[in-house]
């Protein structure tokens, strides 16, 4: 999922849930009011998604505006089948607990907040996998139109009255490991696994002796390595991981799934854009999707098959 699609779900979810007050509209037998290229569009159908948008809004949504947002997710769909991208329901659901978990809540109450409003979860997950496979879709199309060029963002950057692209900043290497402990276990359970967290710590003087002693241990699990700029962590780890020796375990720490530690593998200096460079190419790409996005559902709306009815 791209930067501008957690954006937008981000935002409705965040709308949903601080609706105070349910929204409730007649009831419509399912009846189709439009067709798009064979597939129907309900009564049922418009008035979910006007309850949905009413939700993230607290306005009642223009029919016409409700529908033409329905059609284009159909031809966006359609269009990316064309091309190969149909995620599976798995990928929706995935994408659907994640955004229960930005909101801090689980997929089972995220869910249970959309049904005491009156929309069934199938309205969101339509209105995720649209944007999902639309933004893979015109990434992967028009990848290289929507490059943003070096010069441009540095032209642009001075054009704002800086000079400075870039700052010096460290790039960590890491191997995250945990300890788990099975889900509704006691606190005593975390006690143990804490202790042998803290004995590994004096063992562990490499993340190939850390790989080795998780992989070994029951109810231990050893993640991919993962690289990250000082400018990609909170200031929290950050200091962590700069007090850290390379080769050595970070302080245990207590998760849903257990004990979590990081192996610092290596600590680098490097060179990273600065924040205003970065806030600049992020704007100039989405200025350049947001327009190919647009030109692109025109072309494919037209040559769409819509039937009302």
């Amino acid at each position: 999922m791209t930067a501008i699609l957690s954006l937008r779900l981000s935002t409705l979810l965040a709308a949903i849930l601080l609706a105070a007050i349910g929204y409730s509209a007649p009831a419509h037998a399912q009846t189709v009011v439009v067709m798009v290229n064979g597939e129907p569009i309900t009564n049922m159908d418009i008035e979910q998604r006007s309850k949905l948008s009413f939700m993230t809004t607290r306005k009642q949504a223009n029919r016409q505006d409700v529908i033409n947002e329905l059609i284009d997710e159909k031809v966006k769909i359609k269009e990316a089948k064309r091309f190969g991208v149909d995620p599976t329901s798995s990928d929706i659901d995935q994408s659907y607990a994640q955004m229960a978990q930005r909101m801090r809540i689980s997929p089972e109450q995220l869910t249970q907040v959309l049904e005491k409003q009156g929309v069934r979860p199938d309205t969101l997950r339509s209105r995720i996998k649209a944007e999902m496979v639309w933004g893979s879709l015109v990434r992967g199309r028009y990848k290289e139109s929507l490059q943003v060029g070096e010069k441009d963002v540095a032209a642009a950057v001075r054009e704002k009255g800086d000079e400075k692209l870039e700052v010096e900043a460290s790039e960590y290497k890491m191997l995250p490991v945990v300890l788990i402990v099975p889900r509704g276990s006691p606190p005593a359970a975390f006690e143990q696994r804490k202790k042998e967290a803290e004995a590994l710590r004096e063992r562990v003087t490499s993340c190939a002796d850390a790989s080795n002693y998780f992989k070994s241990m029951q109810n231990a699990a050893v993640k991919d390595i993962v690289t990250r700029t000082s400018a990609d962590l909170a200031e929290s780890l950050r200091d962590m991981l700069e007090k850290t020796t390379v080769g050595r375990l970070t302080p245990p720490e207590t998760t849903k799934q257990g004990i979590e530690m990081v192996a610092l593998c290596a600590r680098n200096k490097t060179t990273i854009d600065t924040p205003k460079k970065k806030e600049i190419r992020d704007k100039m790409f989405v200025e350049k999707y947001e327009a190919k996005s647009k030109s692109y559902l025109q072309e494919v709306r037209k040559s769409a098959m819509i039937e009302y009815r």
